[in-house]
């Protein structure tokens, strides 16, 4: 199936959902990757403030605050994506988008530990679909070699497998309501 209808489909069938489910999932997703070793060893995370039902990001945000990890959120900054530190949530402001970010100096973006990325759809071989604007693919190609990506999605939002393309940046973990994937190159992931 064509990006552009995965994209719609899914998309609307997460905008479709209830808070009650949002909030559900979550808390599941969340807590799963709270549990993870890598979550345990990570000095530093990047997250993102989540739009149209997104899965949430909060919990983690503040249980990694509370252990004293560094945090950051992207921020958009024209046609790109900077990461800035926060030491506390109230930090957070609607930017360009709506969406909220922080306002504080940028990070090298090969700094993180962890980065937890959106998207819209993602298969077990680590592919993502995001919005198509481009703003997350750039940003990770500059991470890459960085710290492990990690996606956060519900289990409707995970796919056997999405046509992929060359310059794909691929998750390493994948983290539904249901199971964790652990990607590995080509032959797709370990689910625990």
């Amino acid at each position: 199936m064509p990006k552009t209808i995965l994209r719609s489909k899914t998309l609307a069938t997460r905008k479709g959902l209830a808070a009650e489910q949002v909030d559900a999932m979550s808390l599941s997703i969340q807590e799963r990757f709270l549990a993870l070793p890598e979550f345990q060893t990570a000095r530093s995370i990047a997250l993102y403030s989540p739009i149209h039902n997104e899965v949430e990001t909060v919990l983690v945000a503040r249980q990694a605050l509370d252990l004293g990890k560094r945090v950051c959120f992207p921020a958009a900054v024209g046609e790109h994506l900077s990461f800035r530190e926060v030491r506390d949530l109230s930090e957070l402001h609607p930017g360009r988008f709506g969406i909220l970010e922080p306002q504080g100096a940028s990070l090298d973006p090969t700094f993180f530990d962890l980065i937890v990325v959106p998207g819209i759809c993602f298969d077990s071989y680590g592919r993502r679909i995001g919005y198509g604007k481009g703003f997350y693919d750039k940003a990770l190609h500059r991470m890459e070699g960085a710290g492990r990506l990690v996606a956060f999605c519900y289990g409707f939002q995970l796919l056997s497998e999405i046509l992929g393309e060359p310059h794909d940046v691929v998750m390493d973990l994948i983290i539904t309501e249901e199971r964790v994937v652990r990607v590995h190159n080509n032959i797709g992931g370990t689910q625990l």
